[in-house]
């Protein structure tokens, strides 16, 4: 399997930028950015490839692995490492199945529950979250820190947390054992991708201590 590292973890929203989306994402990378996703909820499957696979130039140039979400035929299509799914999206034991052993899965999880059944079922990291309100994903439910604690000292699989990450809520993770941070509108809105991805991967190793 491609080895990931969750520490900076840019997830794409295709409504943002309203251009260069290609260029937002290397310059993220650029910036310190370690692992991509490619979220698209919407849209044509011929559009979704033809983006995946323009991704995918960018960032094997750069030797960080492509995630794709929910979406296994576009990962399977231009050869991604992996594919991330939802509590709502195919199940994980199945993705698992479809994917094989040597493709990354990831898997969304909100609660110890979902965890540990995500885990079991084959999941390579987790998601959790959200953890704060998200302008992407409205109808989320939230996790407490708490419960996102009792979630890694349970599982043995790498997590990292997602929903409302940004320079002001990185701090509050201070002194937590996880893995890194699913970010999206503080990178994908930025003006400044490059720089703000630099200045979030000072802050995450500050307060994880990498």
């Amino acid at each position: 399997m491609t080895s990931f590292d969750l520490t900076l973890y840019l997830v794409t929203d295709r409504r943002m930028p309203k251009e260069g989306f290609e260029t937002v994402v290397e310059e993220a990378i650029r910036g310190g950015v370690t692992l991509v996703q490619l979220r698209e909820k919407e849209g044509d499957t011929g559009l979704l490839y033809e983006r995946a696979r323009r991704l995918k130039k960018v960032t094997d140039r750069y030797h960080i692995p492509l995630i794709i979400d929910d979406r296994i035929d576009i990962m399977l299509a231009v050869d991604a490492a992996g594919v991330h799914v939802g509590q709502s999206d195919m199940p994980a034991a199945i993705a698992r199945q479809m994917i094989g052993p040597d493709k990354i899965l990831g898997v969304s999880a909100a609660n110890l529950t979902e965890a540990l059944k995500a885990e079991a079922d084959g999941a390579d990291y987790l998601g959790v979250g959200a953890m704060y309100p998200t302008k992407t994903k409205t109808d989320a439910d939230f996790t407490t820190r708490e419960a996102l604690e009792a979630i890694k000292r349970s599982v043995h699989i790498p997590v990292c947390a997602i929903g409302g990450i940004n320079e002001k809520t990185i701090p509050d993770f201070k002194g937590s054992a996880i893995d890194g941070f699913a970010i999206v509108s503080a990178i994908m809105a930025s003006e400044e991708p490059k720089a703000d991805a630099e200045k979030l991967k000072r802050m995450i190793g500050n307060v994880l201590k990498k």
